[in-house]
């Protein structure tokens, strides 16, 4: 029964996070107007509003115009509804499981917009930094030391690789919201998983990136968000960063 409340719980998010991705890009409100048809901009009823089951009811299209409507909206929906599932299987109901749904949501929008305008907007990453230092405060799986030392960490490492390689080739290689980004990570998760995110959606980042460049053609210079990986990289040192560093250790010993 907790599984399909916070499977629901999750999809009803996701239904928000794909205005969140929709709107925040164009600075538009996440509140008002309602949600809309983006083609015919005719207003959703409630009832072709329900996370996943109206996409499959409608087949994917407008009641009113027939226009196909995005696979991203159920697919966005689906991923915070597992996500939700995974974290109250991780840390059941609790203030923690909270905290880092909102976390992982907060990544989801930053993934997704990254992707399509390979910007990371501040009005997530700069408000999420702060909340990670306070809610280091009040869950116990990190001190408030620990996430001060992931914001410096976090932010401070990419600034300095930033300005290097701008400093070497006179031109902008990574941008101010990676940064941003990766402090908000550090608060979050704290110092350690900062930098077990940094070599995870490094070499994830590599593999994605040469990959994509034999498939497409494209040269070294082609520009790829670094967002998603960074994001990436943080989910998953969220939910196995002790096990990570535990076979790392016994790997070296």
């Amino acid at each position: 029964m907790l599984n399909i409340i916070s499977l629901i719980f999750g999809a009803l998010v996701g239904s928000f996070l794909n205005v969140c991705i929709f709107r925040l890009p164009k600075e538009e409100s996440i509140i008002w107007p309602g949600s809309h048809c983006p083609r015919c901009k005719k207003p959703i009823n409630f009832y072709d509003n329900i996370p996943l089951i109206s996409y499959l009811l409608l087949r994917g299209k407008c009641r009113y115009c027939k226009k196909p409507i995005s696979f991203q909206y159920p697919l966005i929906e689906g991923i915070t509804a597992l996500s939700s599932i995974f974290l109250i299987m991780r840390f059941g109901p609790s203030l923690s499981y909270l905290i880092y749904f909102a976390f992982v949501a907060a990544l989801i929008v930053i993934t997704v917009i990254d992707l399509y305008h390979q910007i990371i907007p501040d009005v997530i990453s700069l408000p999420g930094i702060g909340a990670g230092l306070l809610a280091s405060l009040v869950i116990p799986q990190i001190t408030f030391l620990n996430s001060l030392i992931g914001i410096l960490l976090g932010g401070g490492s990419l600034f300095i690789v930033a300005t290097l390689y701008q400093w070497l080739f006179k031109k902008e290689g990574m941008g101010g919201g990676d940064v941003k980004l990766l402090a908000m990570i550090g608060a979050f998760l704290g110092w350690k998983a900062v930098i077990l995110t940094i070599l995870l959606s490094s070499l994830i980042g590599s593999i994605s990136g040469i990959s994509i460049m034999v498939f497409k053609g494209k040269n070294f210079k082609y520009a790829i968000p670094f967002g998603p990986f960074l994001s990436l990289g943080a989910v998953i040192a969220l939910f196995y960063q002790n096990e990570i560093i535990s076979w790392y250790l016994q790997y070296k010993g």
